[in-house]
């Protein structure tokens, strides 16, 4: 850190330029690489058999996708334009924000001092969210070319947020009040209670985690031969893959885990509480909507890659954040979507690009939302309560649309 912070600010944040268009670079890889339907597009996969001899050049980190346009045959006209696009925004956002959070963005006015001062916090803070952008960069296009999330981004995505907030506590969201400057954590905007290391926070914790394993399962749900056969359905559909051995290994792995961190009764718990929780919380949040609105409008209202993206946001940010991005990504996606149908014609909507658009949103105005929000999470178990009326109110609104529609 000391060698790090011995460098002038322009040098880093040139490093950090180069550093951002070389994971750009993968981001781009893995846009096509992990979508539903793999894609031989960039110099980082084989080539298409159709397509010319690959040169050295194509290997360029922005300028390469010039020289690739000559496949514009193969995979149409001005493919190469986003790639190279995303690598330059990607080098020139992991600058920006260093810039913005190393002058102490995440704090209030007149309290930036305070953060900036902290080194060691400010740089763990940034380094979740360079990890965090990065995993919402390749969701975020997959959803836009395909409307689908896939497992192999939100699961490790929500696993690598889970051990870091293990590993470095202070990644998560600064708050700065009263107290002086504090980590946002699973009681805020209220201190950590006394006693918060009960076993019965240890049962919490596993339970999260044991959710979050069980929703990774494929289901089969079906109410047409009544509610006995519908559960056995479940059941044969959750286990009759491999996928539960993969799952239950994450989850004895995890909770050995959370056992070992829970023992120290530290920072590194509290921090990790806070994310098992924001998880759960994130990815239960979008599974209510995803449920309730398919049930009032006949139909899939949203894919579960939703949900597995909401809940890797939650492991990164907590469950306050969570429920702040909920209401913030329909203002996102009003300006995407209009954007998007102005440059390509498509009305259909892929909501998991507007929580992505949400969290950024949040991360950028912080000091600001939470100045506004802390207030609400002193309602503390009222807000279940006012969520379930939400999602009655949800469900009207669709069913009579629904209706209407008709």
């Amino acid at each position: 850190m000391e060698a790090w912070l011995s460098l002038s600010l322009e040098v880093r944040l040139a490093v950090l330029f180069v550093v951002g268009v070389l994971v750009g670079t993968q981001v781009n890889r893995g846009i096509y690489r992990l979508a539903w339907f793999p894609r031989r597009i960039g110099p980082w996969t084989p080539p298409d058999e159709k397509a010319p001899p690959r040169q050295w050049q194509d290997r360029l980190p922005i300028a390469g996708w010039w020289w690739l346009r000559r496949e514009s045959s193969l995979h149409g006209a001005g493919f190469w334009v986003r790639p190279l696009l995303i690598e330059l925004a990607m080098g020139l956002g992991f600058a920006a924000l260093y810039a913005w959070e190393v002058r102490g963005g995440l704090a209030p006015a007149g309290s930036q001092g305070i953060l900036a001062a902290a080194a060691g916090r400010v740089h763990a803070v940034y380094f979740a969210h360079l990890v965090l952008l990065t995993l919402m960069s390749v969701a975020t296009f997959i959803d836009f070319d395909e409307k689908t999330i896939p497992d192999a981004i939100t699961v490790p995505g929500t696993l690598i947020g889970l051990l870091l907030a293990a590993l470095l506590p202070e990644s998560l969201l600064p708050v700065v009040n009263a107290r002086g400057l504090e980590t946002l954590l699973l009681h805020s905007p209220q201190p950590w209670p006394l006693g918060g290391n009960r076993v019965e926070s240890l049962g919490w914790a596993i339970a999260c985690l044991g959710g979050w394993c069980l929703a990774l399962l494929p289901r089969t749900w079906t109410l047409r031969r009544g509610w006995k056969k519908a559960f056995q359905y479940l059941l044969a559909s959750m286990f009759r893959h491999r996928a539960w051995m993969i799952a239950l290994g994450i989850f004895i792995v995890g909770a050995i885990g959370i056992a070992f961190v829970w023992q120290l009764d530290d920072a590194r718990w509290r921090s990790l509480y806070t994310a098992l929780v924001g998880m759960a919380f994130g990815g239960g949040l979008i599974w209510a909507v995803r449920i309730v609105g398919s049930n009032a409008l006949g139909q899939e209202a949203m894919g579960f890659g939703d949900v597995t993206l909401m809940a890797m946001i939650g492991a990164f940010v907590g469950w306050q954040p969570s429920l702040l991005i909920f209401f913030l990504a329909p203002f996102a996606a009003v300006v995407i979507s209009v954007v998007q149908w102005l440059t390509t014609g498509r009305k259909d909507i892929a909501f998991g690009p507007y929580l992505c658009a949400g969290t950024v949103i949040l991360i950028l105005k912080w000091p600001e939302i939470w100045d506004w929000g802390a207030g609400i999470f002193y309602l503390g178990w009222f807000i279940p309560a006012l969520m379930a009326v939400c999602m009655v109110l949800m469900w009207g609104m669709l069913s009579l649309w629904r209706m209407v529609a008709h």
